[in-house]
């Protein structure tokens, strides 16, 4: 992997609201939140005129919302027609591409500034239609048929992981929680409740309800009740990621003209992409994910960093086993050791590298277009000291990451930043 041909910045990024927001909020609307949001962050100002190009991650709003072309219609929305619009479609990372793309194309001299929009409007359809249209990111012709959603895939991945290093759902369980937590913190997360905090809402319920309470001790005795339903062994309901409506913007600037917009740009170190087989059955170890590690090791070969050089990083737990075998693909952490560094506290916001801060997508919520941009957007605050509420690391953040995954890990972008 050469260098980027010049150096490539973000000098902005906001976010609408993550949640359940249909029908009072659809795509477009969405998109024009995230875009107000991030012109805001720009410290000297940006206008449509200064946008070269708008590149849309969006998953599959044909299937969500019976619409196609999503491109020239959210670059009209914000005053950028006629110039050119694409949608980038890659499952669960269809922004991390549109992002990746349009560091390319900036790095290129074809475009000086690209607006980059992740959106996904889900909640249009019932629950077992956004579960029909998400399997469509599985194998048509084998997982489908055969009734794997992804609960069941990621399940599967959890299981192999179980027999091989011996992780326990209470390792899973840890990563929930701390997500959780984290999500309290931020203001546009879907979910802005701790665990502990359910737990005790449930428990007031049923007192006022007159019915015996159960002897919970902690989150673990909640996590592991009633409460918490068996969704696909041995992953439960709070092991999921939500059903979300959101988008995310994010300005990708050149060099020679990022010092317009602010002083201090978030500088693009390294990006890679990987693929691998779309069916879990054609692979070779169910433990990890290869996208995951072609796409890091060509970011950290383009960066010149490694994993020991990486402070902070948002992960993409669509399940909270994904997150503990990206941090083992990445190499934060050797295979099988993950569990005992969350369970040590290494990824809490105050721990050794802080991970998914937001919240996660367990808790800010996984508007799966929309996602790998609003993890851009995170980064962009975290390295910028602008994070809401209490969720700002406590020391200086030089250098961070982004793991956007597609599907059940057909797709991986990875990107690093410094300051």
């Amino acid at each position: 992997m050469g260098k980027l041909s010049k150096r490539v910045a973000i000098v902005g990024a906001g976010m609408s609201q993550f949640g359940r927001l249909y029908p009072l909020k659809r795509n477009p609307d969405l998109w024009v939140d995230a875009w107000i949001d991030a012109v805001k962050s720009v410290d000297n100002g940006i206008e449509p005129k200064d946008v070269d190009a708008c590149y849309v991650g969006n998953y599959s709003s044909d299937l969500f919302n019976h619409q196609g072309h999503l491109g020239p219609q959210m670059a009209n929305l914000v005053g950028l027609t006629p110039k050119p619009a694409s949608r980038f479609e890659g499952a669960c990372a269809s922004s991390g591409i549109a992002l990746r793309q349009a560091i390319i194309a900036v790095a290129s001299g074809i475009h000086d500034v690209i607006a980059v929009a992740g959106v996904e409007c889900m909640n249009e359809l019932p629950t077992s239609l956004v579960t029909d249209a998400l399997a469509t990111a599985s194998d048509a012709l084998f997982e489908y048929p055969a009734g794997a959603t992804f609960p069941g895939l990621y399940a599967t991945v959890a299981t192999a992981h179980f027999h091989k290093y011996g992780t326990t759902s209470e390792d899973l369980m840890r990563i929930g929680i701390k997500n959780h937590e984290n999500g309290v913190e931020n203001p546009f997360a879907q979910m802005q409740r701790s665990i502990a905090q359910m737990m005790q809402r449930k428990l007031k319920k049923l007192e006022e309800q007159g019915k015996e309470l159960p002897d919970w001790k902690d989150e673990f005795d909640y996590l592991k009740s009633a409460s918490n339903p068996m969704i696909a062994y041995p992953l439960r309901l709070f092991d999921c990621s939500l059903v979300t409506d959101g988008a995310a913007c994010v300005f990708i600037a050149a060099e020679e003209v990022a010092k317009n917009y602010t002083d201090t740009p978030i500088w693009i170190a390294g990006t890679g992409q990987g693929s691998a087989a779309l069916s879990i059955h054609d692979r070779d170890d169910l433990t990890g994910f290869i996208a995951t590690r072609e796409a890091a090791r060509q970011a950290y070969e383009m960066s010149g960093y490694g994993p020991k050089d990486i402070q902070i990083a948002e992960l993409h737990d669509c399940f909270t086993i994904a997150e503990l075998v990206a941090l083992e693909d990445l190499g934060f952490y050797e295979k099988g050791k993950a569990a005992q560094a969350v369970k040590e506290g290494e990824t809490k916001r105050d721990g050794a590298r802080p991970i998914n801060t937001s919240g996660g997508l367990k808790s800010k919520g996984h508007p799966v277009g929309a996602t790998g941009a609003a993890q851009a957007v995170e980064i962009f605050k975290q390295m910028r000291g602008r994070a809401e509420r209490n969720r700002q690391v406590k020391f200086e953040v030089e250098r961070a990451l982004t793991h956007n995954l597609g599907g059940s890990g057909a797709t991986c972008v990875v990107t690093i930043y410094e300051k």
